[in-house]
């Protein structure tokens, strides 16, 4: 039965088989030739991929099948024989490298769903592994998975719309209309990078450095869907392909180098935060000046933004780990986060102290001792903010028990620095909450050191005394120039 169809493989299509120019195929695999024919508006392109001739060596012999012209029904691998489903398998590429229009879903609805069908059932024979497949047959399945997924994606709202820019949080994002069948191609190069049988060394000839740096630049797509996806396969590859990490690392750097200092723009850096919280867990010590280098000009800058927000979990991830890696890190971390700390966004800052929690916990006192200082006065600065989310996430600090450890051991340095602007939360701060959470902190420092506390109490009630001197005074010489004033002009002058 399967030669049958080989063999009628060459026969001429009738105006009814002919599939009109919505259906495009792309470098059809197992084709030796291009044909032609007049009742077909299928475009072609046999171009082999590059680095690889016709005169090269291969274990596997190569037979030319015959080129397709259209989207028509295989048999199951299941109902065929063993020997004849390497075979099999190349017609059903070729089925898979037609293109098709999905921005009608009336049109074409037979070939796609052939072509999905013929999807599963590549995914399922590699899942499978029934079949060890041949090195023809994974050059040629390579050269499907491009076809499809290597395409220029469409603007994002933003660019060249003429509309404005909205907050990343607030746009919808595009969903790729042709996810059916982007799923299983995606799902098919997941399973072949994972699967046991796939030898190294013959992946890495099609897996290339193109082929890699091609798929990172897929991060960009909106449909959050695909980018789950390239994250998946990715991790993979980077776990699989040890000549490819160097270039991984890179690419990414570069990515985020220019989100940074340029679009502030990507919908990926989630997701490539992600696949770097893992890399970064098997980074050894001592730690390459490469990651130290990333650290300082990458990770800590991407919390510049004003879209940290979408990405922050894994951003804040990546950095403590660094922290958790080597703990001499943690003066220049809390100094990074310190340099980019939000002046006028609250959610931000909400963010920022939470993070710095994170990293704190994960730094000894040594390191701890280097920051003091800039370190409470911002957050002396965030105990008075009048944002009382931003007050209460900077109080929750004292119920860390590693926090309050450090701040004991560091007390006489930073009591002072915290003091006032605790008595003024008590004083001043309009939330009730607050009052109770600073009147707890109090009360603590009371409990570590009541002589420390009695003497920043003293230095802060007489602070408070000098001011209301100068206070007095700055109002009798207003005083004094009003009186000044009226006496020279009169009943022309106007007082305030």
């Amino acid at each position: 039965m399967f030669k049958k169809i080989i063999k009628g493989g060459n026969k001429k299509h009738s105006k009814s088989d002919s599939i009109d120019g919505s259906l495009h195929g792309y470098g059809l695999p197992g084709s030796g030739h291009p044909g032609s024919g007049t009742n077909s508006s299928v475009v072609v392109n046999y171009a082999s991929r590059p680095g690889h001739n016709a005169k090269s060596s291969n274990p596997c012999p190569r037979t030319t099948l015959p080129p397709m012209f259209a989207v028509e029904p295989l048999p199951l691998f299941k109902d065929v024989a063993v020997s004849d489903r390497q075979n099999l398998f190349l017609r059903k590429l070729q089925i898979c490298c037609f293109r098709l229009d999905f921005s009608n879903n009336l049109k074409l609805v037979r070939e796609k769903e052939i072509k999905r069908q013929a999807l599963l059932e590549l995914v399922d024979f590699i899942q499978s592994g029934s079949g060890k497949i041949t090195e023809r047959c994974q050059e040629e399945m390579i050269k499907m998975v491009v076809v499809n997924i290597f395409r220029c994606l469409p603007p994002a709202s933003h660019e060249n719309t003429g509309q404005e820019a909205k907050d990343p949080e607030d746009e919808e994002p595009y969903l790729e209309p042709s996810w059916p069948h982007l799923q299983l191609v995606y799902e098919l190069l997941l399973r072949y990078i994972v699967s046991s049988d796939t030898d190294t060394k013959v992946a890495k000839k099609y897996i290339d450095h193109t082929f890699v740096s091609k798929l990172i630049d897929l991060f960009g797509s909106e449909d959050p869907r695909e980018r789950e996806y390239l994250k998946m396969i990715l991790h993979r590859i980077y776990g699989k392909f040890m000549v490819h990490r160097p270039l991984i690392r890179k690419a990414i750097n570069n990515i985020f180098y220019r989100f940074i200092y340029e679009t502030q723009r990507h919908s990926g850096i989630g997701e490539l935060l992600e696949i770097l919280g893992s890399i970064i867990h098997g980074f050894t010590l001592p730690m390459k000046e490469e990651h130290n280098l990333f650290l300082v000009r990458a990770l800590i800058p991407l919390h510049k933004p004003k879209a940290v927000s979408i990405y922050h979990q894994q951003l804040s991830y990546c950095v403590v780990q660094f922290v958790e890696k080597d703990y001499k890190l943690a003066d220049k971390v809390i100094r990074g986060l310190l340099k980019y700390w939000p002046m006028i966004n609250c959610q931000k800052e909400v963010l920022f102290l939470g993070e710095l929690e994170e990293v704190l916990e994960a730094t000894p006192t040594a390191e701890f001792q280097r920051c003091i200082v800039p370190l409470f006065r911002q957050i002396a600065r965030c105990l008075n903010s009048a944002h009382f989310q931003v007050s209460e996430r900077a109080l929750f600090l004292w119920n860390n028990e590693h926090i309050v450890g450090l701040i004991a051991h560091n007390r006489r340095v930073i009591l002072p620095i915290i003091f006032e602007a605790l008595e003024r939360n008590i004083q001043h701060h309009w939330n009730e909450a607050i009052h109770g959470l600073t009147a707890n902190v109090l009360k603590m420092f009371l409990e570590m050191d009541a002589e420390l506390f009695d003497e920043c109490e003293a230095w802060f009630a007489e602070k408070k005394a000098k001011a209301r001197d100068v206070e007095e005074q700055r109002e009798m010489i207003w005083k004094k120039l009003a009186d000044a004033a009226a006496e020279r002009g009169g009943d022309h002058m106007v007082t305030v």
